[in-house]
């Protein structure tokens, strides 16, 4: 509708759910007064920064496809999932750690980042980071609750910065880097729990008997490429797995 101007919201200090997406916004300061809101999307409008009165009930944001260059002043202590989709975030270091403490989903597809540093988030499940610019895995060790995370489309070129601290780490999608040895697929052993990898587009996706070897260096992993591992896969991967181990004896 072309806002630009919200300060009528202000009265309507009981509102839970508010959509103001596909407007003209660069101020969102007059829903300070919006003590009860729990549900907050402010899509596509002209947002430089996400800074905001903190909210004490508000558990669901998406800033997505603003003008959003850094994660500093988001406060809100309930809040379970952010999305800053489709913004110029460069660095995830302003996040407030002492204050998101029930985040669980965080939804950064299409910035800027060029290392996760500064992402390490107690209660964290879901983290979103395709379409990047990453270069460098940093600062992971301190998502022990993490379950799935989205990797694809950036620049990495090695997988060190995986830790043994990561211990619920299921969904691994790793698609289209450039990862080009499966030496670097050795590093993934120190998650006890990855059971899904994406690593199509890389190019040790194109060495030979790539299925096979990843299976060998990985044991647990019960699906490839989003491709179930059959058990004659398994059972040959375990006999070249036992087979190496007496070589290196």
């Amino acid at each position: 509708r072309h806002l630009t101007d919200i300060s009528l919201l202000e009265c309507f200090i009981h509102l839970r759910y508010v959509d103001l997406s596909e407007n003209k916004l660069q101020d969102l300061s007059p829903l300070s007064n919006l003590t009860h809101l729990l549900w907050l999307k402010v899509d596509g409008n002209l947002l430089t920064s996400a800074c905001m009165q903190e909210l004490p009930y508000l558990q669901i944001i998406s800033f997505a496809h603003n003008h959003i260059k850094a994660m500093e002043g988001i406060t809100h202590p309930r809040l379970a999932n952010l999305s800053l989709k489709g913004n110029k975030i460069q660095t995830a270091l302003g996040l407030s750690h002492g204050k998101l403490f029930s985040l669980q989903t965080l939804e950064l597809r299409g910035n800027k980042l060029e290392s996760t540093a500064g992402l390490s988030l107690p209660k964290l499940k879901n983290l979103y980071l395709a379409q990047n610019a990453l270069r460098s895995l940093e600062g992971l060790e301190g998502l022990g609750q993490l379950t799935t995370l989205h990797l694809r489309d950036n620049q990495l070129e090695t997988l060190d910065g995986f830790c043994s601290s990561m211990k619920c780490l299921q969904y691994l999608n790793l698609r289209n880097n450039g990862i080009s040895s499966l030496q670097e697929v050795a590093k993934l052993q120190v998650l006890p729990m990855l059971q899904a990898l994406v690593l199509s587009d890389n190019p040790c996706s194109e060495e030979p008997n790539y299925r096979l070897e990843v299976l060998v260096l990985l044991p647990l992993l019960q699906r490839l490429d989003k491709e179930l591992f059959e058990q004659d896969e398994q059972a040959e991967a375990n006999k070249i797995r036992l087979e190496r181990q007496e070589e290196a004896k």
